[in-house]
């Protein structure tokens, strides 16, 4: 007999047996040893043939459920796991209801339904079936000593029960050579936890939230991952509001909102972020996940920057104010193509 602190299975409010969320926990013989990422993408089909390797290579499986994509997603994430080799690590589903978008909408939306952000996150994860479940996003990028921490975690962890914080950096990529990263707020948030009937998504005002936390939660080093942003996609589609008003809440938001349109429009930008220039022929993203853990210790032994491991926790406070410097405008940098850095 299974005790459970969520019930093996929820249903939904609309009875779609079919997307009732069996968790895989409830049949404890068939967990198996490490992690299964969890990637719940739409239209990603860009980053992931960055993202996508690094994760598989990291882990015993992942699964990548596709919520309605327009620009091929599916298809893009099968053909890049074949291509590296890691085809049988990888499941593709597809989840095919409109979810709320975070803020208003998401509020408004009761979380039994199948419409639900919290659901989706539920029904999503119930296809876990290793003793680790790993939260992970499309726009997600390992460096090559990530794929290595997360690796050995998978044998470090056995037999032992602890949530995972990592932080991980964004990167505003404005063409396949040019980027700008942000080094001053890597925020750190909960991306691993034990696949037990103790954890599960529970609603909160803008988004889900994986309940509960661990006693022990493990920081991992705040050099391993980095967030893409394309400058010319649409990074808030995922948001029925930009206002971003919870002083405390939102604070990370904020800051993309206002780097991103301040990348875009050539504004001054905040010391911590900085300019990157691949090599000929290199793509920035591909430069920067093997540079990212040089450049971010260099620019702290320097005294330019000192983010806080990790950053805050979601919902913990950061930043006060705009992040975005005030004053005239001021032109970009020349580029220093050589894999250089410059600030904005």
């Amino acid at each position: 007999m299974v005790r459970t602190s969520v019930p093996a299975v929820m249903e939904n409010r609309e009875g779609l047996e079919e997307y009732a969320v069996r968790w895989g926990w409830a049949d404890a013989e068939a967990l198996a040893p490490g992690f299964t990422a969890v990637l719940r993408v739409k239209d990603e089909a860009r980053s992931l043939p960055f993202s996508l390797p690094p994760i598989l290579r990291s882990v015993e499986r992942a699964v990548v459920v596709d919520n309605g994509s327009a620009d091929g997603t599916p298809e893009v994430a099968e053909r890049v796991a074949d291509a590296a080799g890691l085809g049988g690590r990888l499941e593709v589903l597809s989840y095919p209801f409109p979810v709320s978008r975070c803020g208003p909408e998401h509020l408004a939306t009761h979380p039994d339904s199948v419409h639900s952000l919290t659901y989706f996150y539920n029904w999503s994860f119930s296809h876990v079936r290793t003793r680790y479940a790993l939260k992970w996003d499309g726009d997600m990028v390992l460096t090559p000593q990530g794929e290595q921490v997360i690796r050995d975690l998978a044998w470090q962890l056995e037999g032992v029960n602890t949530t995972i914080r990592m932080g991980r950096a964004a990167v505003y990529v404005e063409s396949d050579r040019t980027a700008y990263v942000d080094l001053a707020y890597t925020h750190g948030e909960l991306w691993a936890w034990p696949n037990t009937s103790k954890h599960t998504f529970i609603k909160c005002f803008d988004w889900e939230f994986v309940n509960p936390f661990e006693e022990r939660i493990m920081q991992l080093p705040d050099t391993l991952c980095m967030e893409l942003k394309w400058l010319d996609a649409s990074e808030f589609a995922h948001w029925s509001s930009m206002d971003f008003g919870k002083v405390n809440m939102n604070a990370r938001k904020r800051r993309d909102r206002d780097l991103f349109r301040a990348i875009q429009k050539n504004l001054p930008l905040p010391r911590d972020v900085v300019r990157v220039e691949s090599p000929r022929d290199v793509h920035v993203v591909e430069h920067l996940q093997h540079t990212f853990t040089k450049l971010l210790s260099e620019l702290r032994l320097s005294g330019e920057t000192a983010p806080a491991a990790g950053g805050p926790v979601e919902g913990e406070s950061a930043h006060g104010g705009s992040p975005v410097a005030s004053g005239a405008r001021a032109p970009k940098p020349e580029p220093v193509w050589n894999g250089g850095v410059r600030r904005g």
